[in-house]
């Protein structure tokens, strides 16, 4: 019978670091008297012996739990421009401000800079909780954040966070009621542009849109990936509209990419919703402002942060009772959509 694997201590750690049980102990609490360099190597170290302190030893009530993490993966330009962000963060911010919390928002160049800055921020005892965004299929984030212990909330599918407690809408059943809408309106050749290939809920959306559309019937199912900018969205856009068989409507993972859309539409002579219908995603101002109005999948972006920030302090607190699936986005039928009538 093989002997059970003994224990990784403190002293083991301390011991392939090259330094003191002590100086260990200053590394995890944040105190004076190790290097930044030396705290780093012996958090490396306890990363790959797998330990951790003691949970008493570390507990929240020792963490500065009136700050909450955000980290997006995102230019600040685009951040700055994109709605959904904006009101996201609103939302959160009415929660923190009801409880006298702060957010500290940080954005990242890539995934490993994420994991890294909240292994940062959480052995620092500078953030009492985080919220997770943007993930991925196979998220190369989910078992180091998992390994800290840091009490979390995810935005997203279930089936993509990992085991971390999860708000989300169902991008699925949204994207397949857009493609039913447009049938039922005629359409026949229906085009999606969607977000980054590898970000999940893009994946959720393309695989419900190629469902429906096979469901349906309709074969000339087209896709494009883009990074949710505008002039991806209007790129994209532009390379439908002047292929063969051109789309007559056009669905778009965010409106961003929708009103840069209606602008190629016009350029190209194309009258919307005559010669093409346009449905965005995310409901906000842009989509009112163009003309004729974007249709949208529409949904309160605001309360949805808000759903997210109390998930998380039902977590720090111990009471959360399990998922959140907010409300289906639904949808919003403006002048952009409409009856084919010039195929």
């Amino acid at each position: 019978m093989t002997a059970p694997a003994a224990r990784v201590t403190i002293n083991d750690v301390a011991a392939r670091a090259g330094v003191s049980k002590s100086a260990v102990s200053m590394a995890f609490n944040n105190r004076p008297g190790v290097s930044r360099a030396t705290r780093e190597r012996i958090f490396d170290i306890a990363r790959e012996l797998g330990w951790t302190p003691h949970q008493s030893a570390r507990s929240l009530s020792n963490r500065r739990t009136g700050i909450v993490g955000l980290a997006i993966c995102r230019p600040a330009r685009m951040l700055g421009l994109e709605p959904f962000y904006m009101e996201f963060i609103s939302g959160i911010e009415d929660v923190l401000a009801e409880r006298s919390c702060s957010l500290l928002l940080r954005l990242v160049r890539d995934l490993d800079e994420e994991a890294a800055l909240y292994e940062e921020w959480w052995r620092g005892r500078t953030i009492g909780g985080a919220i997770l965004v943007d993930f991925h299929r196979d998220d190369p984030r989910i078992a180091p954040l998992r390994a800290l212990g840091m009490p979390a909330v995810a935005v997203g599918h279930p089936s993509l966070t990992g085991g971390f407690p999860s708000v989300w809408t169902d991008d699925a059943s949204a994207a397949a009621d857009a493609v039913r809408y447009l049938a039922a309106l005629g359409h026949r050749r229906i085009a999606r542009v969607g977000g980054p290939a590898g970000l999940g809920h893009s994946g959720i959306r393309a695989a419900a849109f190629e469902a429906t559309m096979a469901e349906l019937g309709l074969s000339d199912c087209r896709q494009v990936a883009t990074g949710f900018v505008g002039e991806e969205g209007a790129r994209a856009t532009r390379s439908l509209l002047l292929s063969r068989d051109r789309p007559t409507a056009i669905v778009y993972d965010n409106d961003i990419m929708a009103v840069a859309g209606a602008a190629v539409a016009s350029e190209m002579g194309l009258v919307v919703p005559d010669d093409v219908s346009l449905l965005a995603w995310d409901d906000s101002q842009l989509c009112r402002l163009t003309h004729p109005p974007l249709s949208a999948m529409s949904h309160d972006v605001h309360q949805f942060g808000e759903a997210v920030a109390r998930a998380l302090f039902e977590v720090i607190q111990g009471t959360y009772d399990g998922n959140h699936q907010v409300p289906t986005p639904a949808l919003a039928p403006r002048g952009s959509t409409g009856p084919p009538r010039r195929a």
